[in-house]
């Protein structure tokens, strides 16, 4: 060390004497004795550079850029480089450490780096570096070009995954630039590798696509008996068994998903109808029982009914199957179904000669609804195949329907009485309007009633009691004297009742509204509610595609599915994602219709998507959440269609009533995250009541909508618990918790207040709709008795209306409205007991001070 420092000072000295060569001649002298010395080599760099002695300026350089790399240090390492590119070639690896070093600060600059590696190395066959640089440049610009290069130098070296790996993305850039494109790469990848379980799926959905079932069979078969098979594979081998005509060979996978996931009960119907379409009525039926027992297990019998709903309505089943669906919808009391499979039924019977049970399936038909069209040319068909005294009995069941419907009145209420389904879903559509205090829309459907049944308010209580709530005036009972007293002319047992065409276009369209929203409504989560929601407007609408985002104006969805007609393509993510951004901007100012999607210059954006999808028309209706878009409802149609105004209007309704599903969703998916609820009655535990009542109190404010609060008291707690001992009191109360939930509307709330009061938060719902609310209480609990007694208990109800004043603050209306709603029902309690009290909340004072 004391030589190394005495060579630096001479060194030094040369430099200040201006003599570089001696300097440069003691550096190199400390270089031999101190090889390590990098700052010194350094040093001995520059000054051969200065000096033109380029050969020893490379070597120092070189040796120094080696020393960097070893110990990564990229700032040095960059220095050097350059340095020695000015000077000499660099080598490749050193050319592709130079790539690493910048990397991460300037890409651009790094692919170049790695090119010029790669050309290099590949000149000195070093095959290991090569391919690390053409990963290298992979990862920077995976472009279809170099993802190609590296999948066919991988393959080139033996190593035949990797190579797989690339061409399945390259085959997904090739999708990205021309749909279809990918089929060569996927192809490539499956061919190099069989345990690519990602190329496998890819390879055979392309001949999924074009009806190449049994090549997509051929790659499926071994991908899923692989342990690291995904449902995704499992899934598509069973659409592929189910299109050949494979049925048993798809059920176990079939099977096997629906254990893992209980909402693929839709494969297991398209299952069940797959068999019975090849005949085998005895498999069909037996996956069916198979499915019922497991879902009555499960609690989720009401999803298999529906399943067997749409499965009987899309086709006629064997004889066999019919009777177990008969007997199914009976069991479950859905007549509408059960009338239907019924005329299947005696259809089949007809046709096999079986008249005698074509003619129990008519009487069982007409026992339920005689009116239905039809059922008299049915009993002519029988007219002298049957018993006569099931032909009489069945004849009878018309006559007396028919008589004793044309007792009150002739003429215009005839009309009714063949159809009378129509006027009782008029009147539950009122009946919902005024619950959810839309009284505009309930006066036009009773207008409705009107002009259809001329004075059937007259001779209908309920509908007369509906005219007195939404603030019309009933007619008085005219009916004529002499057409009271006429006595109706029998009808011959083998007419016919003819059928009456209805021609209010809109009745169908809102009586669906109703149904629509009632399976939107029974959803437990936000994926159900769009699930359910695409897939019964897609329906009834006959849409080719129907898709319902959730998202916030220029954000993109947080929630999207999509429904698919038979036969029709489904959309990719980016399609979908595009779609929604693009409709919610048309749709910003309310819903929007583009009759022709493919020369409209709004959906440039999309334009390759529109084409692809063969969208021909498009409606878009905006998901409205307190006067700001929360989502988007699309329509696309792959024909020309013009959409009519009605079916805008009941778009309109549907959307109104997604957003209020899908806030229930939510709130019920958080209250049974914070485990608020009491999971014996369903009700809110009273710890929830104030921060519920005071969000719900929020939410009136801000959409400017009614909002009561409810309280239902059972009785003294003190004295019922003496009597019969509070487990038994307690009891009670959970059968009446339970009762009262599946009798509220989804986003009304109900909180166990104390031991024998329950309280309810109606929302949207005014005072005078409470009273309503009352009365169907009252008829949902006729049936609770005290616990060891024939004794109802005492029902007494408070009422209180919410003072939604803009200039409260909200905790004080909160704190209001409960204080009146307690002394609602202690007027009621100290009236006797079972009755109802409400209590309007007195402004006046608060106004003059």
């Amino acid at each position: 060390m004391p030589d190394i420092s005495k060579r630096l000072e001479k060194a030094e000295k040369s430099l200040q004497k201006g003599k570089p060569e001696a300097a440069l001649e003691e550096y190199l002298g400390i270089l031999d004795e101190d090889p390590g010395n990098n700052s010194v080599r350094e040093t001995a760099a520059d000054l051969c550079l200065a000096l033109g002695r380029s050969r020893e300026a490379v070597t120092l350089l070189s040796s120094l850029l080696e020393s960097e790399i070893t110990a990564s240090d990229s700032v040095k390492g960059v220095v050097t480089y350059k340095k020695l590119a000015k000077v000499s070639t660099p080598t490749p690896l050193q050319t592709f450490h130079y790539a690493q070093f910048v990397e991460k600060r300037d890409r651009k600059e790094a692919l170049e780096a790695y090119e010029a590696a790669l050309k290099g190395l590949e000149a000195q066959d070093k095959d290991k570096q090569a391919l690390i640089a053409v990963q290298k440049i992979v990862d920077i610009a995976p472009t279809a070009a170099n993802l190609q290069r590296a999948a066919e130098k991988f393959a080139l070296v033996g190593d035949k995954q990797t190579s797989a790996l690339y061409y399945v993305q390259l085959g997904h850039a090739r999708d990205n630039e021309t749909p279809g494109g990918g089929f060569e790469a996927y192809e490539k990848a499956y061919n190099l590798d069989r345990q690519n379980l990602q190329a496998a799926l890819l390879y055979a959905s392309y001949f999924y696509a074009n009806n190449a079932l049994a090549e997509c069979i051929a790659v499926l078969t071994p991908a899923v008996a692989d342990p690291r098979s995904t449902p995704e594979l499992r899934d598509l081998l069973v659409r592929a068994l189910i299109g050949c005509k494979q049925p048993s060979s798809a059920e176990p996978y079939a099977w096997q998903l629906f254990e893992q996931d209980p909402k693929r009960i839709d494969e297991i119907g398209s299952l069940i109808a797959a068999y019975l379409d090849e005949g085998l009525t005895g498999k069909a039926m037996a996956l069916a029982r198979s499915l019922e027992q497991h879902e009555s297990k499960a609690g989720r019998l009401r999803d298999f009914i529906s399943q067997m709903e749409e499965l009987a309505k899309k086709r006629t089943p064997s004889l066999e199957f019919l009777e177990y669906l008969v007997e199914l919808f009976n069991t479950a009391n859905r007549e509408q179904e059960y009338c239907a499979t019924l005329s299947k039924l005696f259809q089949l019977y007809f046709a096999a000669g079986k008249y005698a049970k074509a003619g129990e399936a008519l009487d069982r038909a007409a026992e339920v609804d005689p009116y239905e069209p039809g059922h008299g040319h049915k009993l002519g068909m029988l007219q002298g195949k049957i018993d006569p005294n099931l032909y009489s009995t069945i004849a009878n069941r018309f006559q007396t329907s028919t008589g004793s419907a044309m007792e009150p009145a002739a003429g215009p209420s005839v009309a009714l009485d063949v159809e009378p389904t129509i006027l009782e879903d008029i009147i539950l559509q009122a009946e919902i309007y005024l619950q959810y205090g839309m009284r505009s829309k309930a006066v036009d459907r009773l207008e409705r009633v009107r002009r259809l049944f001329p004075g059937e308010e007259s001779r209908n209580d309920k509908l007369r009691q509906l005219f007195l709530n939404a603030g019309m005036v009933p007619k008085a009972a005219t009916a004529p004297a002499a057409a009271a007293a006429a006595p109706p002319e029998p009808i011959p047992a083998t007419a016919a009742v003819a059928p009456v065409v209805h021609t209010e276009s809109g009745i169908d369209d809102f009586t669906k509204v109703t149904d629509i929203t009632r399976n939107i409504h029974r959803q437990a989560s936000v994926k159900g509610v769009l699930f359910t929601a695409v897939n019964e407007i897609g329906r009834h609408f006959n849409a080719s595609r129907c898709v319902a985002g959730l998202c916030t104006l220029g954000k993109p969805p947080s929630a999207a599915l999509e429904y698919c007609a038979p036969g029709i393509a489904q959309s990719d993510v980016m399609a979908i994602v595009k779609l929604i951004a693009v409709m919610q901007q048309q749709a910003a100012r309310g819903p929007a219709v583009i009759t022709n999607p493919r020369e409209s210059s709004q959906l440039d954006p999309m334009r390759d998507h529109v084409n692809a999808l063969n969208i021909q028309s498009l409606l878009a209706v905006p998901l409205m959440d307190a006067g700001e878009q929360c989502g988007i409802l699309v329509l696309e149609q792959c024909t020309p269609r013009e959409w009519p105004p009605a079916a805008l209007m009941v778009l309109k309704t549907i959307a109104e009533q997604l957003v209020l599903a899908v806030s229930n969703a939510r709130m019920r998916s958080l209250m049974k995250t914070l485990a608020v609820t009491d999971e014996k009655s369903g009700l809110l535990k009273r710890s929830s009541y104030l921060d519920v009542l005071l969000s719900e109190v929020r939410r009136s404010l801000q959409q400017h909508t009614p909002q009561s609060v409810m309280l239902l008291h059972f009785g003294k707690a003190s004295a019922l618990s003496r009597e019969i001992g509070e487990p038994q009191v307690e009891g009670m109360m959970q059968h009446v918790g339970q009762t009262i939930c599946t009798h509220i509307r989804q986003n009304d709330v109900a909180v166990r207040y104390d031991l024998t009061t329950i309280a309810l938060l109606l929302s949207d719902t005014n005072e005078k709709n409470a009273l309503l609310v009352v009365d169907k209480m009252r008829k949902v609990l006729v049936s609770v008795r005290i616990p060891g007694t024939d004794r109802p208990p005492i029902l007494s109800i408070g009422i209180a209306e919410t003072a939604l004043q803009p200039t409260f603050d909200p905790v004080d209306i909160v704190t209001e409205v409960i204080n009146r709603a307690e002394a609602a029902l202690e007027v009621a309690r100290t009236d006797g007991g079972n009755k109802a009290q409400a209590l309007a909340p007195r402004l006046e004072a608060n106004a003059v001070g």
